[in-house]
């Protein structure tokens, strides 16, 4: 499996705590493919990936441009005018870390911060579960995320939101989906979590299929 050097800017240089790191892909590797890996050998850079777009000898590409052959990889956060700070809505196929959602809504004027974590149980419907399998509409998943946190934000006084979702396949243990919120009070932050999560599983084109031991099914939305 070839190594290549990735450039990195800014937010991601500061968290790699280097300006190239090395990133070992497959020969037929993408671009796509190269974030994803990207993600996978430096977590804590996954969450920062998803807004990012890769440049090819200098010049921006599709998902589905072929690596092999660049002189040149970098992988190019938002610019001036976008977002380069914590991610607020994600739909990740890495781990996702708990501490990069609260980092997201926490601030100086929340006295309080609610988490929810969703995890893979091992039980489900009196099956034994083996694996759950999350597939997601992206594009689509992070805009209805991204309206459920401005309406949530809109319609609680004083409350930061953010939504993190797993997709790919997930063992038992592993964690589907983190949801924080902040608030100047405990009441707003509960009742901004509640709402994210209750909202998630009923809008957000999320999908999860369950592998158990008597066979598998698609269950809907949600962990």
């Amino acid at each position: 499996m070839p190594t290549v050097d990735v450039l990195l800017f800014a937010g991601l240089r500061e968290i790699a705590h280097a300006p190239t790191v090395a990133v070992e892909l497959g020969d037929l590797a993408t671009a796509g493919d190269l974030l994803a890996a990207l993600g996978e050998q430096y977590p804590a850079l996954a969450p920062r990936l998803p807004p990012c777009r890769v440049a090819l000898d200098h010049v921006f590409v599709r998902a589905d441009e072929p690596v092999a052959g660049a002189r040149e990889i970098a992988v190019i956060p938002p610019v001036s005018g976008g977002h380069d700070g914590p991610l607020r809505v994600a739909v990740l196929p890495t781990p996702l870390q708990l501490s990069a959602v609260v980092e997201a809504v926490e601030h100086a004027g929340a006295g309080g911060i609610a988490t929810f974590t969703g995890n893979v149980r091992r039980q489900s419907r009196g099956q034994t579960v083996e694996h759950l399998e999350y597939e997601a509409y992206v594009p689509m998943a992070l805009q209805v995320m991204d309206q459920i946190r401005a309406r949530i934000e809109t319609e609680i006084e004083g409350t930061r939101v953010a939504i993190h979702h797993r997709i790919g396949r997930l063992e038992v243990g592993e964690t589907a989906v983190v949801i924080a919120a902040s608030a100047p009070h405990r009441a707003e932050a509960f009742a901004a979590c509640r709402e994210a999560i209750e909202a998630l599983k009923r809008d957000v084109p999320i999908w999860k299929r369950e592998v158990a031991e008597g066979g598998a099914v698609w269950i809907g939305q949600g962990p």
